[in-house]
């Protein structure tokens, strides 16, 4: 019950008590909650009151909106190991989550400054810009575009690209995937994101860039990953030095 009398914030106890039904899995994950106006009515506050609450839960990660559906418990979010170099295909796999790819679309440019650089390459060179959408089990978890040297790869790459781009690689062409190169910093969900990634406009995500190299040290990929914040986490092993 909310006590109005009380001196704790009316939000607050809102956002606890919803907390602590999450904890205690009265609220499973992926559960609809009630919207805000069936809340604001069940414990007689206002829907203000209630969107201060249910933001904060956001903001923790315990709740997350979808656009044009409402606000859900939380999925658990998915790690992933920042000591081994996998694909996304792989983690999802590891997971028991089945991984899925929608070609967004497939284009030869000319790389600019930045993209030359991480592929060590002459700006301008042409290559394959790639960008896909990638699933799991079904619900959009990341956005990629990735680069590679048009020269490096076969003109029919664009049939290969349902499936892992890291298989293709390696079992088709041949090539070893030796290492990578990888930074992650946090953002909010542009328009477009937000519209592909089925969530809210300037929701929490991760971007990610990761320069993929050969055994023979020869750049093969150069890609600009974004990353639902509520779906996934990254984990890293350290050890202190002596």
């Amino acid at each position: 019950m909310i006590q109005k009398d009380s001196p704790i914030p009316i939000y607050y106890q809102l956002q606890e008590q919803l907390k602590e039904m999450i904890e205690n899995e009265e609220l499973d994950p992926g559960t609809p909650l009630p919207s805000e106006r069936e809340m604001a009515e069940k414990y007689e506050i206002s829907r203000m009151t209630v969107r201060q609450a249910v933001t904060n839960l956001v903001n923790e990660g315990l709740l997350t909106r979808s656009k044009g559906r409402g606000t859900f418990v939380a999925e658990e979010k998915i790690e992933q190991t920042l000591m081994k170099l996998t694909s996304f295909s792989e983690d999802m796999r590891a997971r028991g989550i089945e991984p899925g790819s929608k070609l967004i679309s497939f284009e030869e440019v000319q790389a600019d400054a930045n993209t030359a650089k991480h592929l060590s390459i002459p700006p301008d060179t042409y290559v394959f810009q790639i960008s896909r959408l990638r699933f799991g089990d079904g619900e959009p978890m990341a956005l990629e575009v990735s680069y590679l040297v048009k020269d490096r790869l076969p003109e029919d790459t664009v049939n290969h690209l349902e499936n892992s781009l890291y298989d293709y690689i390696e079992q088709q062409l041949g090539l070893a995937i030796d290492r990578a190169r990888q930074t992650i910093e946090p953002s909010f969900a542009t328009s477009r994101e937000a519209e592909l990634l089925t969530i809210d406009e300037g929701s929490p995500v991760l971007l990610l860039e990761r320069t993929t190299f050969l055994s023979d040290n020869t750049v093969i990929e150069y890609v600009k990953s974004v990353y639902r914040g509520d779906r996934y986490k990254f984990i890293a092993d350290m050890k202190r030095q002596r």
